[in-house]
């Protein structure tokens, strides 16, 4: 079992902070637009309390020292990475921040839902269940998982950002009375023991800083012979954490994707069995010799897209249109019409989806790794 000490939270100010941040009407402004109207002492603090962490560091002089760090403070890194770069991701990418598989002549979105209804089948989730999502982003798989199968979804977010967008999507979509979105962090929940028929989480578990540490947490408020489903960001049992390419990639990783530190697939499964859970399903979904590959929008394969959507969102997420957002957000902070440190915030994003196509191609890292696991009924 885990002996980390979670952090302290100070709630008051990490509200105060966002509404500084992001203005009071959330949802206002999306996207680019609302990427670059943040105010601009608060997105220069973000920033500064974000890159603390990997400013002049690379895996050849990081100390044992910053490792420490970013584990010890892995709340506030993930707070402020939200903060960041939640604006980025709905512009690129829609409101589900996580990768699918893809089908030949399957659109973008159709596979982003695919995904979340292939979780949901594998956990079993049915109508009037009470469910958590933890790490529940701006709210994308909730919304799909509450339409899909009729559940009613608490979604867990230690950013108020994400928390206030994704309430404010609930009822522009009418789905107030089967979603809810709540401040926390995941590795001190507020909720009741045994309080959820199932929790799943979608590629968030990762920004904990242990595994055995969240999981706990998880199996605490899940009621016996519930069910826990979790797509993990994991390296697999071919990285080698002393080869220096290896770890490049998976730094790039970690730098790109605010994550204190990544672990490999058997320490996943490890934690899981020793909080109390039995697994009953496993898979990558990575290793699935698929004729598109799930990294296809960041490598820009053209030729997979099937809509007019697809072709927009696989410019935006592209290389090439990675840099153009870099470009034009690096040109807009010079004449002060973006927030400081905006283009430092899309240098790193590119850095992770470098890393993220490099560490798939090599087999090296899997952002779909399912685990589906139950506790016991007398647990």
């Amino acid at each position: 079992m885990s002996t980390f000490a979670p952090q302290v939270q100070d709630r008051e100010t990490d509200a105060k902070f966002k509404e500084v941040m992001h203005g009071k009407d959330v949802a206002s402004k999306t996207g680019f637009m609302s990427a670059i109207s943040k105010n601009d002492d608060a997105q220069k603090a973000a920033v500064d309390e974000y890159f603390k962490f990997w400013d002049n560091k690379r895996p050849s002089n990081e100390t044992e020292e910053d490792k420490k760090g970013r584990l010890t403070e892995y709340a506030t890194l993930t707070k402020h990475y939200y903060n960041l770069v939640t604006d980025f991701y709905e512009y690129g990418w829609g409101t589900s921040f996580h990768f699918s598989r893809f089908y030949k002549g399957e659109a973008f979105k159709q596979s982003i839902a695919r995904h979340e209804h292939y979780l949901a089948l594998k956990m079993g989730l049915n109508k009037g269940m009470k469910v958590l999502d933890v790490g529940c982003g701006v709210g994308g798989p909730a919304q799909e998982m509450a339409r899909f199968t009729e559940c009613h979804v608490t979604g867990l977010n230690n950013n108020d950002y994400q928390v206030d967008r994704a309430n404010a999507y609930a009822t522009k979509l009418g789905l107030a009375d089967k979603l809810n979105f709540v401040k926390g962090d995941f590795m001190q929940m507020d909720f009741e023991p045994e309080s959820f028929d199932a929790v799943y989480a979608i590629e968030a578990t990762v920004h904990a800083p242990t595994l055995d540490g969240v999981y706990g947490e998880i199996y605490k408020v899940l009621k016996p012979g519930g069910t826990f489903g979790v797509y993990e960001w994991v390296m697999t049992d071919k990285y080698d954490e002393t080869n220096p390419v290896h770890r490049e990639v998976c730094y790039g990783i970690e730098i790109g994707d605010g994550i204190p530190k990544m672990y490999k697939v058997g320490v996943a499964r490890d934690a899981l069995k020793a909080v109390g859970f039995e697994i009953v399903h496993e898979e990558d979904l990575a290793q699935k010799n698929d004729d598109v590959p799930w990294y296809y929008p960041l490598s820009g394969e053209w030729k997979y897209c099937r809509t007019l959507g697809d072709v927009a969102t696989i410019f935006r997420t592209s290389w090439l249109g990675r840099q153009v957002t870099m470009k034009s957000v690096g040109l807009l902070e010079k004449f002060h019409l973006a927030p400081p440190g905006s283009q430092k915030v899309t240098e790193a994003l590119e850095e992770a989806a470098i890393n993220l196509v490099l560490g798939a191609k090599l087999e090296l890292f899997t952002p779909m790794m399912l685990f589906v696991a139950k506790k016991p009924l007398d647990g």
